[in-house]
């Protein structure tokens, strides 16, 4: 798909719809009224020489006029329809466009950057210290490629409704448990903490591989987006009005009210300088909130603003769920330590 050269105005797509909305409507006006002058005319003669106006208007007539009218109001629907998707089109490719060019950066930086450290030990004899330093950071750069790549591929399996695996019915709080206790070395630099009603399950079919990627991508992005000493993610579950919440509440940077109701769309990034310093793919949240719809469950973000931390709510039927007898004492995983 190429992009319209706009350069000049009587080329805008924008001109060029309006100004074909503005002749059908003027071709639609312009009929009614040589309609009604034309009728008026005709009455004139049919009474001046007492002629049959059966032979003048045809009983179809009016049929005829009111099946026409709907036809040019269907085709300026018709019309309106496709502008409006020719624009989110135009918008999803320029945020495609974005991504792109963000993301071939993101593979460029750390490839280069992995090639000049092999270059490093080749050329050069280090001592044990330095070699140890320098792996570091090609670990670390290539964890950044493993991100993207990643969201790439789960991008791939979940527009393509290939999920791996069935749908099984689990206890959402221990595969919560499990999740943090196989990844909490993804997370040392933060801190995790669990508050769920304790002797009660809640059992939900889940595609257990799209739920571990969900709770991944949200819970990286709190402590990826968190500038405090110590990164916080508070899981909580609890019932309200028929349905079973989890809320996932961070300190980090925060989000903008404006920006709330973006941050699920395909490609979509933040603005801000809070932001630039953080280079994402903009699939992570799009991914979440697409496993949240393959489940039947709704997501949604909340925040008071930049600086002000977020918390995203899954929120599920409680129809799935089962309850213990036992009310309310609640448990509590203090640190990442207590997952191990």
């Amino acid at each position: 798909m190429q992009i319209l050269n706009t350069s000049k105005w009587y080329l805008h797509p924008v001109f060029i719809f309006a100004c074909s909305i503005m002749a059908l409507a003027t071709a639609l006006v312009l009929t009614i009224y040589w309609y009604m002058e034309i009728t008026s005319a005709l009455e004139i003669i049919i009474m001046k020489f007492n002629i049959d106006p059966s032979l003048i208007f045809p009983s179809k007539t009016g049929m005829i006029f009111f099946v026409l009218t709907l036809l040019i109001i269907v085709v300026l629907a018709g019309i309106f329809l496709a502008f409006i998707y020719y624009q989110r089109t135009l918008r999803l490719f320029r945020l495609q466009h974005n991504f792109i060019n963000n993301f071939t950066h993101e593979l460029k930086t750390p490839v280069t950057s992995l090639k000049l450290y092999l270059e490093t030990f080749l050329l050069h004899r280090l001592n044990r210290d330095d070699i140890r330093k320098y792996s570091q950071y090609m670990l670390t750069d290539v964890a950044r490629l493993s991100e993207h790549i990643n969201s790439i591929l789960n991008l791939a399996r979940i527009e393509s409704r290939n999920y791996g695996t069935e749908f099984l019915n689990e206890n959402l709080v221990e595969v919560v448990q499990t999740f943090c206790k196989n990844n909490h070395t993804l997370f040392r630099k933060g801190l995790i903490t669990l508050k769920a009603p304790e002797n009660t399950k809640f059992i939900y079919p889940i595609n257990k591989p799209l739920f571990n990627m969900l709770l991944m991508n949200i819970i990286s992005n709190a402590v990826k987006y968190n500038d405090a000493e110590t990164p916080e993610v508070r899981i909580s579950f609890r019932l309200h009005k028929q349905k079973l919440l989890i809320a996932f509440k961070d300190n980090g940077i925060g989000i903008e009210k404006k920006e709330i109701n973006k941050i699920f769309r395909k490609f979509y990034q933040t603005s801000g300088s809070e932001y630039d310093s953080i280079k994402g793919s903009g699939l992570g949240l799009y991914l979440v909130f697409n496993i949240a719809r393959i489940h039947g469950w709704r997501v949604s973000a909340q925040s008071n603003g930049k600086g002000k931390g977020s918390t995203f709510i899954l929120s599920l039927q409680e129809e799935e769920t089962i309850h213990r007898k036992r009310k309310n004492p609640w448990k509590i995983l203090e640190k990442n330590e207590s997952w191990s």
